[in-house]
């Protein structure tokens, strides 16, 4: 039985939560036994805002060793692993002590602030010989394993240019400081960039506009090119100015030689050129449980975290890194060596 304990109890840290408990209850050997949050007493009983809807309004912690300080958790608790659900700029510091200390540890998207701190994560999980992997989710997320299923067994041919969006209202807090957390273009078009640079590999260089909307958020709009040298035509979008009543969406189409897949958010569709198109069947779990699933696995089977590698996942912060340099310079192209 592995014991977890969660640092972070924000809207992603609820998402963990949930999932921990969602696992628990269908028999998966892991137990959560401690969360952590300096405001654990005031989080505890206030709802958590963001993209999508946690499983609960109000959470009952009473069956949960709970703690303001991560050391006191460290120190009281025999824990397997850590799940990091805080904010961005603390990501580095605290994976990097935590697999120092011999936890294995699962820390949310984006990999850290900036580029030289993901590559330090890198290379301390491996001279540990502990699991690091980061929680980029759309690489489980069954509408976009779809999506890579089809590029890489070739029923349709080739890629021949591909279209990734997100967008949503602007987030509170800590999320709309671009020093802490790099602004959209880290925390949400990352997501876009990270499943651009799975799918394809590491672009030749990128091209990107910026315009910040909210004062001192860094850029809160942006469109992205990536070069590739056969030719295909990818770009990425992300948007979280958009208020009102939007909410949140997610979606891609991709063309290739003989058709095209488009994702909607909820369904894909399959359209081949030359017969009739059809909705593609997708598992019912989300990313956020499978990537969980997958993590903890490599844990008890002692494999590696291959499909959300840490080198990987340090990579998409170095394109982001790239797009803010040409966001800055009016879209020109930036290299990637």
């Amino acid at each position: 039985m592995l014991k977890v304990g969660l640092v972070g109890f924000g809207f992603m840290g609820r998402m963990n939560f949930d999932h921990y408990v969602k696992l628990n209850e269908d028999g998966y050997p892991i137990a959560l036994t401690a969360v952590c949050d300096p405001r654990i007493e005031e989080l505890k009983g206030q709802k958590a805002s963001g993209n999508m809807t946690t499983a609960r309004e109000v959470y009952d912690l009473s069956a949960y060793h709970l703690y303001s300080d991560l050391e006191d958790m460290l120190a009281n608790e025999q824990l397997d692993a850590v799940s990091l659900a805080v904010p961005t700029y603390l990501h580095a510091e605290m994976a990097c002590s935590l697999l120092e200390r011999g936890y294995h540890v699962f820390c949310e998207k984006p990999m850290a602030r900036h580029s030289a701190e993901a590559v330090k994560m890198a290379e301390t999980a491996a001279r540990t010989g502990k699991k690091l992997m980061v929680g980029h989710c759309l690489r489980f997320w069954p509408a976009y394993e779809y999506l890579k299923d089809k590029i890489a067994g070739g029923e349709f041919g080739q890629v021949t240019a591909g279209y990734f969006y997100r967008g949503s209202g602007a987030p509170k807090g800590w999320l709309v400081n671009d020093e802490l957390s790099g602004g959209c273009m880290l925390d949400m078009h990352v997501h876009d960039t990270d499943m651009i640079q799975y799918l394809f590999g590491k672009p030749d260089k990128v091209s990107s506009l910026g315009r910040n909307v909210v004062p001192g958020s860094g850029y809160d709009i942006v469109s992205s090119h990536y070069h590739y040298k056969d030719g295909k035509v990818i770009n990425a979008q992300a948007d979280w100015t958009l208020e009102g009543d939007f909410g949140f969406y997610m979606g891609y189409r991709v063309n290739f030689e003989r058709g095209n897949v488009v994702f909607d958010g909820s369904t894909v569709k399959v359209n081949p050129n030359s017969q009739p198109g059809f909705t593609a069947y997708l598992s019912p779990h989300t990313g956020y449980y499978r990537e969980l699933v997958y993590f903890l696995d490599a844990i008890l089977q002692n494999k590696p975290v291959s499909v959300c590698a840490p080198e990987s996942t340090a990579l998409s912060i170095e394109i982001i890194e790239a797009e803010m340099e040409s966001a800055r310079n009016e879209g020109a192209w930036v290299t990637l060596f």
